[in-house]
């Protein structure tokens, strides 16, 4: 009994200095391990990024350079599976048999300073020709080919034009002169796309060359309350409507158009679905 006894004393005591060691070596090891870096999502750094560059804009108000070039780098990151979309989604593919152009919507973010979502187009879908009133836009073409049109109103041609210039025909309603600034197809991966609230394009069509899908941010959003609406147009050519005091050398009149308000076309038909890419926390 008196071994078993010192034996035991002996194992407890061991055991003290061994859990004193421990605790010793434990603590060490805590101070010096690195705690795990959080993942953060693509779609989250955009979210952050576009509350930072339009956290003091407001409509017609353009962020500056640094901050363009800021929200530009991160888009230009953003990849399909970064936003959980790829190419061969089912309501992007469609038989030649549809004769609605239906787009598909997901509606990502949306905030009084900007918004965030994607179009989905199907082969031949078009997202027709309309405005961006006050707006400085980003779009980053996901995947797929898309065709885009894009035009600015023309307001100093030539020196002296009166502000808005339109048709001298009076039978012709809410007609103004644009000119066409890009007229291209693009192919994924491709730069990110930039429209300013007076240049750059502001007005613009897209047509699905392929299937493809579109991430938009706009600063700030549409906003019907606010007066910011989407109006659609419908393009003439420089012939077929004439304006006093303005001369275009023959050669250039490719380059403008007279755009048209309409409504939006019955052939057209935008479909809300549920966004499935990692949700974005707003602290």
């Amino acid at each position: 009994m008196g071994i078993e006894k010192t034996l035991v004393d002996r194992k407890v005591g061991d055991f003290c200095e061994l859990q004193r060691d421990t605790i010793t070596n434990s603590k060490s090891r805590k101070k010096n391990r690195r705690r795990p870096k959080k993942t953060v999502s693509p779609v989250q750094i955009l979210f952050e990024t576009c509350k930072d560059v339009f956290s003091s804009g407001g409509v017609g108000i353009v962020p500056p350079p640094q901050d363009i070039e800021k929200l530009q780098s991160v888009l230009d990151g953003i990849k399909p599976e970064d936003v959980g979309l790829t190419p061969n989604v089912p309501y992007i593919l469609t038989n030649a048999e549809q004769r609605i152009s239906r787009i598909t919507y997901l509606h990502i973010y949306e905030c009084e300073n900007f918004s965030m979502g994607i179009f989905c187009l199907p082969p031949s879908g078009v997202i027709p020709l309309h405005n961006h009133p006050g707006m400085t836009v980003f779009s980053k073409l996901l995947f797929g080919t898309m065709h885009i049109k894009a035009y600015d109103w023309v307001v100093d041609l030539p020196a002296g034009s009166p502000t808005i210039i339109k048709p001298s025909e009076n039978l012709v309603p809410e007609t103004r002169l644009a000119k066409v600034k890009v007229d291209a197809d693009f192919t994924a991966p491709c730069n990110p796309s930039i429209l300013y609230p007076a240049d750059g394009g502001n007005l613009h069509c897209f047509t699905a060359v392929t299937a493809c899908a579109v991430l938009d941010v706009l600063g700030p959003p549409y906003s019907d309350p606010d007066g910011r609406h989407c109006t659609y147009y419908q393009n003439h050519p420089f012939s077929r409507f004439s304006v006093n005091g303005i001369f275009i050398a023959e050669e250039e009149k490719k380059e403008y158009e007279w755009l048209q308000e309409r409504v939006l076309p019955d052939d057209v038909e935008v479909v809300g679905k549920m966004y499935n890419g990692p949700m974005i926390v707003d602290n």
